[in-house]
C-alpha cells in the first residue's frame, strides 16, 4: 500500500474523474442505482472542492505558526470527512442540523485546568455522528464523553511518548500470513481468560479458521484483512496492526474519529483560550505541551494519509 497521500486526491482534482468516481460508487447501491448519473454530475464540484480545501488547509497548516494549526486541521478533517460522505450519500447535507460539528466541550474552563484530563461530549446530531453511522457504519459512539488522555491513547505513533512518560497504551500485534498473535500478558490487563478474551475480539476480526493458545501468545488465523474502522484494532502508516493494552481504552472505533475529537477541542482552546494557549505555547510548563506538539506533527500527516487510503479502498472496491 502506497503511503503518498497525495495521489488519489490529485487524481481526483478533476472533474471527469470525480464524476467517474462517484457515478461508478453510486451505481453499486441499488437504492441509488438509477440516479447515479445525475447526482454524480450534480456532487461532482462539492466533492472536489472538499477534497480540495481539505488539502489546502493541512498544506497551509505546514506552514503557519502553532498557534493557527489546530483550527485548519480541524476544519481541513471536516472537508475531507463531507468528501467521503458524499460517497455514500448522494443527498447530502439533508438538514441543516447535519452542518454542527457534532460535539461540544466545556465552556468554562476550571482554574487548574489540564488538557489532558479535558474532556468532549458527543452531541446527537451534526457531521460528526452522521459520519459515524454512515461511513463507518457506527450507530452509536462507545461513549458519551470522553477525556483527551484516552484518545491520545490510541494513536501508535504516540506510543513512543506514553513509554517516556508512563507506559505504552497500544501492543503492536505481529500479523504475517493471515496469523494475527497476541501476547499472553494481555489477558492479566482484561481479566478475562483466553476463550473469553477470543469471544470479545471475535466480532472485530474476519473469519477466524484456526486460534492456538500456548503459555505464552494467543495465535488467530484469520480469512481476510482486519478492518479498521469500527474495530479496536488501530493503524500506523506502514499496516502495523496495534491493540489496547488495558480494557479501559478498549474503544471500536476509527483513529479519524481519534483526530477529530482531539483537533476539535484544541482548536476550541486556540481560538477562545488565548490566555491558556499562549502560556502554554510560550512557557511549555506542562506534560501537555509535549503531548499537543507530538500529537499536531503526528496529525499533519496522518489524517491527509487516511483520507488517501479511504478514497483508494472505495476506487478499487467500490
Amino acid at each position: 500500500m502506497s503511503i503518498d497521500n497525495e495521489t488519489m486526491l490529485i487524481y481526483l482534482s478533476a472533474q471527469e474523474t470525480a464524476q467517474s468516481f462517484l457515478r461508478r460508487i453510486y451505481k453499486q447501491n441499488e437504492t441509488y442505482k438509477s440516479i447515479a448519473d445525475v447526482k454524480s454530475y450534480e456532487n461532482c464540484h462539492s466533492f472536489m472542492y472538499y477534497l480540495d480545501h481539505g488539502r489546502k488547509l493541512f498544506n497551509a497548516g505546514h506552514h503557519v505558526d502553532m498557534i493557527f494549526q489546530p483550527t485548519l486541521y480541524f476544519y481541513g478533517l471536516g472537508h475531507f470527512m463531507k468528501a467521503l460522505i458524499l460517497t455514500e450519500r448522494p443527498h447530502y447535507p439533508e438538514s441543516t442540523a447535519l452542518l454542527a460539528h457534532g460535539v461540544s466541550s466545556r465552556k468554562r474552563k476550571k482554574k487548574d485546568y489540564t488538557f489532558l484530563e479535558d474532556e468532549v461530549k458527543i452531541q446527537h446530531q451534526g457531521l460528526l455522528p452522521y459520519f459515524s453511522e454512515h461511513i463507518l457504519s457506527l450507530k452509536r459512539m462507545p461513549f458519551d464523553k470522553i477525556k483527551m488522555l484516552r484518545l491520545l491513547s490510541l494513536i501508535p505513533e504516540l506510543q513512543s511518548l506514553f513509554l517516556l512518560t508512563d507506559e505504552p497504551k497500544l501492543v503492536q500485534l505481529p500479523f504475517q500470513k493471515q496469523v494475527l498473535t497476541f501476547p499472553m500478558t494481555l489477558l492479566d490487563d482484561y481479566h478475562m481468560t483466553a476463550h473469553a478474551f477470543l469471544n470479545r475480539i471475535k466480532p472485530f476480526l474476519p473469519p477466524i479458521l484456526h486460534t492456538n493458545i500456548t503459555k505464552s501468545t494467543i495465535k488467530i488465523t484469520v480469512n481476510g484483512q482486519i478492518r479498521e474502522y469500527h474495530t479496536p484494532f488501530f493503524f500506523d502508516r506502514y499496516e502495523h496492526v496495534y491493540f489496547p493494552t488495558s480494557r479501559d481504552i478498549f474503544l471500536p472505533i476509527s483513529e479519524m474519529i481519534v483526530h477529530y475529537l482531539l483537533l476539535y477541542n484544541l482548536s476550541m482552546l486556540s481560538r477562545y483560550e488565548a490566555g491558556w494557549w499562549g502560556d502554554l505555547l510560550m512557557s511549555k510548563a506542562d506534560i501537555d505541551y509535549p503531548f499537543i506538539i507530538k500529537f499536531l506533527e503526528i496529525t499533519a500527516w496522518k489524517i491527509p494519509y487516511l483520507i488517501e487510503r479511504a478514497l483508494r479502498n472505495k476506487f478499487f472496491h467500490p
